[in-house]
């Protein structure tokens, strides 16, 4: 194996982008292989490639991924590097328990922690290198794969499926952080121009869906369209030994997400045409899903999503994290330090009460304003001081709130009491002693496993990368803006309407109240708010208030959060609780400024490339 890892190392990263900006290549160092010993062997092509999903193990242990590894553009990844905050905790729908960059960034000032995102440093994310890592890997890859000798044709279709996808995935990532970029497709050379043009929003788009095509076409080919169920109306087993590498399904159900990004007001540049085509996508991304076994999950497997297994037949492609206890360095985005005895940086999600308004009642009545929520308590749906009652079955599986029943606790105790002298007492979950507690008065339990102090146990935990239910809310969406809230897409047989009633429906929710139903306008708002509810935390909301021009109004604040004082009960107070809403302090406050749209190149990269210039970009 040694072997191996140096032909890694030497082979696989000898002419490789270290930088977007700065450098394009670095010259191989000396090595007895050659280019025919690697790419002639189908183990040894096999290990050049795999780099992408292997990669180098962080400068933190093997369970830390720095970089030369797509998994940095993996949700859960990216916020458990070392500085341990979600994309949600740097939006309106969480607060980080603990201070730190993460409320600056908010705040709308970046600086020098720009670098974070380009990669280089033990704390950094690692998006944008990374990413022109793989894709040039990718295309070395695809430039050698005629040298491939004595394997099965199907072997080579699912290294070029692989191969498509991996790059397409990287400069989708690319886009969603920085904006249109050059889709670069070939292997640059030393004398070749590197201050590549960036393409339009729609021509980025529009390359990154010919990628999946591409990809889709030949994951067909070679048997690859469900890598644990390669038959048509078969049943997966999800235990396949290369379930971690993206298969046809995910390379149609990628193609949909990205062309509703093309389609959403930040990107369209061609108009409705666009929201029909990602209609099509996405409805055609479904019904291939389904051909191949994937499914909705019951209410009482969601969870099965996030946390208590590797995989599940709702992820049409998932990250095996593998098993994570309540003091894990991993989870301490996930598990605040209350949970884990531990006075040091972990901090965990907290979501707003904004979020928490986001969650219907069992009945379907909106709670996200103030006249929804009167409307709500008129018909004895809502209470202000019983407020987690009668809510939506997945607040919950998504949220933990005082009085929570959670494992190792009797319940989740989120209060402060003032003695007769004035006095301030905390309950348990609210523990001074340790720096990340929760200001907002929740802490997030969907992604959680359960582990903490009181429950000492190592649960798995699984990444959804893409999920059919989100198949469903892209479907939704861009049929609405196409085709209106009632009519199918052509060749679909469900509605908008009814697409986002499914996945409702499987929760146990009521259809959307048929106030809303009746135009385009009205259903659209809860459209977005039935997918920050069923996608919330999964990483898709930083990007979704953006693609959508939501930002500015969502992030304009205030944040919100739940002061819960203990008191005698009484008719006003029926649980001994007083519920009062408040702002959040001006240091978790956000502050949206428009730049904030994309993330900005280093200032010195500006002054490097004619074609990277801050039209697009500009320093926060």
């Amino acid at each position: 194996m040694k072997k191996y890892y140096i032909l890694f190392l030497c082979i696989a990263f000898y002419s490789i982008l270290l930088s977007s900006c700065e450098k394009y290549l670095d010259k191989a160092p000396e090595s007895n292989f050659t280019e025919q010993d690697v790419f002639s062997n189908y183990n040894n092509f096999k290990l050049f490639f795999d780099a992408v999903y292997n990669g180098k193990p962080g400068n933190q242990g093997i369970t830390r991924i720095n970089n030369y590894n797509i998994a940095v553009a993996f949700n859960f990844n990216m916020a458990a590097s070392p500085k341990k905050f979600s994309l949600d905790q740097i939006t309106d729908l969480c607060d980080g328990g603990r201070l730190n960059s993460r409320n600056t960034i908010k705040a709308g000032t970046l600086g020098s922690t720009v670098s974070w995102f380009y990669g280089g440093g033990n704390d950094d994310r690692y998006e944008l290198t990374t990413s022109f890592l793989i894709i040039r890997t990718c295309n070395i890859g695809l430039q050698n794969i005629g040298a491939l000798k004595d394997v099965k044709q199907e072997e080579i279709d699912d290294l070029i499926g692989q191969m498509h996808f991996i790059r397409a995935f990287a400069h989708f990532n690319l886009f969603r952080f920085w904006g249109p970029m050059p889709y670069i497709t070939k292997v640059i050379g030393p004398y070749d121009d590197w201050d590549i043009p960036r393409l339009s929003k729609h021509e980025t788009c529009m390359s990154i869906a010919a990628d999946l095509d591409t990809a889709a076409a030949y994951f067909e080919k070679a048997n690859r369209m469900r890598r644990d169920n390669p038959v048509v109306g078969g049943v997966g087993h999800l235990n396949h030994p290369d379930q971690f590498r993206p298969n046809g399904v995910t390379a149609k159900a990628l193609k949909g997400r990205v062309l509703l990004y093309a389609a959403s007001p930040l990107n369209n540049q061609v108009g409705v045409s666009e929201w029909e085509e990602a209609a099509k996508a996405n409805w055609d991304a479904i019904q291939v899903a389904q051909q191949y076994g994937y499914f909705l999950l019951s209410a009482a497997d969601y969870k099965l999503n996030f946390a208590g297994t590797n995989y599940s037949d709702e992820e049409l492609w998932g990250w095996a994290i593998g098993p994570l206890a309540y003091n894990s360095d991993y989870a301490s985005f996930l598990v605040n330090g209350v949970f884990a005895a531990s006075t040091g940086n972990m901090s965990g999600d907290n979501p707003t009460q904004n979020t928490v308004d986001k969650f219907e009642t069992k009945w379907g009545d909106p709670l996200d304003t103030q006249a929804a929520r009167d409307a709500a308590t008129a018909l004895g749906h809502y209470k202000e001081q019983d407020p987690y009652k009668n809510l939506d079955p997945r607040f919950y599986i998504d949220i933990i709130y005082n009085g929570a029943a959670i494992p190792g606790y009797v319940t989740a105790a989120i209060y402060y009491q003032v003695n007769g002298s004035g006095v301030i007492s905390y309950s348990e979950l609210l523990n001074h002693s340790y720096a990340g507690i929760s200001n907002t008065g929740y802490y997030q339990r969907k992604l959680w496993g359960g582990q903490s102090t009181k429950n000492r146990v190592s649960p798995l935990h699984t990444d959804p990368i893409i999920r059919l239910a989100e198949l469903y809310l892209n479907y939704a969406e861009a049929a609405n803006e196409a085709y209106g809230p009632n009519n199918p897409a052509p060749g679909a047989t469900l509605t908008a309407v009814q697409a986002v009633n499914l996945i409702r429906s499987r929760i146990g929710q009521p259809d959307v109240l048929p106030k809303f139903t009746d135009t385009k306008e009205n259903f659209r708002t809860r459209i977005k708010n039935e997918r920050t509810v069923e996608l919330c935390f999964e990483g898709n909301y930083y990007f979704d208030i953006r693609r959508w021009m939501d930002a500015p109004v969502t992030m304009k604040g205030p944040l919100i959060g739940m002061n819960i004082e203990k008191v005698p009960v009484s008719a006003t107070y029926p649980l001994g609780f007083k519920h009062t809403r408040i702002a959040l302090p001006a240091n978790r406050q956000s502050n949206w400024k428009d730049e904030m749209y994309y993330i900005p190149f280093k200032s010195e990269d500006y002054f490097k490339m004619k074609n990277f210039d801050t039209s697009l970009n500009p320093q926060w």
